[in-house]
């Protein structure tokens, strides 16, 4: 079986938890913390946090207008099913990085501000999250493959 891969289609952030992210034309991830000026970065095991393309389009197959960052991920990434990714996994993002998953979906908060907004989140179901084992840029149009070595 050949690698898995597929490609970042957009990085985002924001300044507060519980708000959608905006699309940045690149960002920096660093170990062990995170998206540089991201909300969410820290030491914890959320650090980053991804959602396939093909989850989106479910959401704007239903009519709802969504744009990259909507759902609070740091990563929209396309050509890989994020959330059939077991556990441990490592993915190399671009040139340098590497993330390793730490969680798949995720309950939603009381008052999320993207379910009042949208009237319903994906990332719960389909949304993976991550932490940075080693930093680097990421933009849109990089690499992201399954890491096995």
């Amino acid at each position: 079986m050949g690698k898995i891969k597929g490609k970042i289609v957009a990085v985002c952030r924001s300044e507060k938890k519980g708000t959608v992210k905006k699309e940045i034309a690149e960002g920096l991830l660093i170990e062990d913390f995170g998206l540089e000026k991201d909300a969410h970065s820290g030491k914890w095991h959320r650090q980053i946090s991804l959602l396939g393309v093909d989850s989106i389009n479910k959401m704007r197959g239903k009519g709802f207008k969504i744009k990259h960052g909507d759902f609070a991920e740091n990563l929209t990434v396309e050509g890989i099913v994020l959330y059939q990714l077991p556990l441990g996994t490592k993915l190399k993002v671009g040139e340098n990085a590497l993330l390793e998953v730490t969680q798949i979906g995720k309950e939603c908060h009381q008052g999320c501000e993207i379910r009042k907004k949208i009237g319903d989140c994906v990332m719960p179901r389909e949304g993976i999250f991550t932490r940075v084992l080693k930093g680097g840029k990421v933009k849109a149009g990089d690499g992201i493959e399954v890491f096995s070595g």
